[in-house]
C-alpha cells in the first residue's frame, strides 16, 4: 500500500490528509534539547546516531506521515570545497566575492563529502515504519549562494543580490555548480533510502520576478530535471515567494510548498490550477492562539484544499522553538480526523 504522503504527493486518493511540519525535529521538543545538552549543533549533524534519533523523535511523538532528515542546508558545501563554521548560525570564513572565487566551488562526491548524512539516512530508513517515508532535502542554489557570498546570515543579503548584477556570468556559473552539486547530494540521499526529495529556497523571496526568472528558476529547474530519473516525488518550497508563483508553472516538481501569505486556492490559481499537489500552509503563529482559534485556522486550511490536485498539511514556515508540543499534537490529530477535502483527480 502506498504511504499516504506519497499518494498525496502524486495526486492519488488518500484515506486522510497527510501531515508533517517543517523543522519538526528540533528545539521545541524536550527530547531534542536533552540530546543537545551533550553535543553541539555541528557535532549533531555529523553524528549519524544522534541525527537519526532526532529525525525519528517527532514520528514517535506525533505520528507524522513523513519524516524530514535532520541536517543543515549548508552541510554539503564543505564537500564542495567551502569551509563552513557555526557561530549561532552559518559563517563562511572565506566567502565568494569575485568571479575567480567561483572556481573554489568543486563538484560534490557525496560518499566522500557527506558520508555521515548518507549513514543517517540509512539508519532512519531502517527504523521508520513502512508507511512513513523519509524526505531528503537540500538548499536551493540562490539560498546557498546568499551565504556563500555574504559570508553569514543577513536580513537582505545585499552582497549576494548585488553579485547577480555585478557578475552575472560568474553568478550563473556559481548557481549552476550549486545545482549540480545538489543533484548529486539528493541522488545519494535517494539511493540511501529517502523516498521524497525537497528543495528549500529560504531566501528566494528577496528576488524580484525578472531576476528570479533569469537566474534562480533555471538553476532550480536544473536540479529537478536532474532528479527526473528517480521514482520519488520532488518538492519545491519558495519561501516568501507569493510574487513568484506565476513564474513557476511548468517547473518539473510534484509538490509545491506554499507559505502562509497566500490562501491555498489563490496559490493554486497562480500555479496553474491542479498542476501541483500543494503543501502547507498554516501560519505558525496560530500555534500560540487559543484552542478554538487554532482549530478554526486548521479547518480553514483544509477548506482551502478543496479542488486541489492533492494536499499535504504543513505549516507555512518552520515551527517556532517556543511551541508547546501538545499544541502541535492537537493539530496533527485534528488534521488526521478531518474528512479529506474533495480533490481534483489526476488524469492518467
Amino acid at each position: 500500500m502506498t504511504p499516504t504522503f506519497l499518494a498525496a504527493a502524486r495526486g492519488e486518493p488518500v484515506s486522510h490528509t497527510p501531515v508533517w511540519i517543517m523543522r519538526q525535529a528540533g528545539r521545541y521538543l524536550p527530547e531534542y534539547r536533552a540530546i543537545r545538552e551533550n553535543i553541539d549543533f555541528l557535532g549533531l549533524t555529523r553524528s549519524p546516531e544522534h541525527a537519526a534519533e532526532v529525525t525519528l523523535q517527532p514520528i514517535r511523538r506525533f505520528g507524522m506521515d513523513g519524516a524530514i532528515l535532520f541536517a543543515d542546508i549548508m552541510t554539503p558545501l564543505e564537500g564542495m570545497g567551502i569551509p563552513v563554521e557555526f557561530q549561532g548560525g552559518p559563517v563562511l570564513p572565506d566567502p565568494i566575492r569575485t568571479a575567480a572565487d567561483v572556481d573554489r566551488v568543486t563538484p560534490l562526491e557525496p560518499e566522500e563529502g557527506v558520508p555521515f548524512v548518507l549513514e543517517t539516512v540509512r539508519r532512519v530508513v531502517d527504523e521508520l515504519p513502512s508507511e512513513v517515508p523519509l524526505i531528503g532535502f537540500c538548499g536551493a542554489p540562490f539560498t546557498l549562494m546568499c551565504y556563500l557570498v555574504e559570508g553569514r546570515g543577513s536580513k537582505d543579503f545585499i552582497r549576494a543580490r548585488s553579485f547577480l548584477r555585478r557578475e552575472p556570468k560568474a553568478a550563473t556559473d556559481l548557481l549552476t555548480r550549486l545545482a549540480d552539486g545538489m543533484v548529486r547530494y539528493l541522488e545519494a540521499q535517494a539511493a540511501a533510502g529517502a523516498r521524497a526529495l525537497m528543495v528549500f529556497d529560504s531566501w528566494v523571496g528577496l528576488l524580484d520576478r525578472p531576476t528570479f526568472e533569469a537566474f534562480e528558476r533555471p538553476a532550480v529547474e536544473r536540479i529537478f530535471n536532474g532528479l527526473e530519473h528517480l521514482d520519488v516525488p520532488r518538492i519545491y518550497f519558495p519561501n516568501q515567494g507569493r510574487h513568484l508563483l506565476g513564474a513557476l508553472p511548468g517547473l518539473p516538481v510534484d509538490v509545491m510548498g506554499v507559505d502562509w501569505r497566500n490562501p491555498l486556492s489563490q496559490a493554486d490559481a497562480l500555479l496553474g490550477e491542479g498542476d501541483f499537489t500543494l503543501q502547507g500552509n498554516l501560519d505558525p503563529s496560530n500555534l500560540f492562539a487559543p484552542a478554538d482559534v487554532l482549530d478554526s485556522a486548521v479547518d480553514d486550511v483544509l477548506r482551502e484544499a478543496r479542488g486541489l490536485r492533492g494536499h499535504i498539511f504543513n505549516l507555512g514556515h518552520g515551527i517556532d522553538r517556543h511551541t508547546d508540543p501538545d499544541v502541535l499534537a492537537r493539530v496533527v490529530d485534528r488534521v488526521h480526523a478531518a474528512p479529506v477535502p474533495e480533490h481534483r483527480r489526476v488524469s492518467t
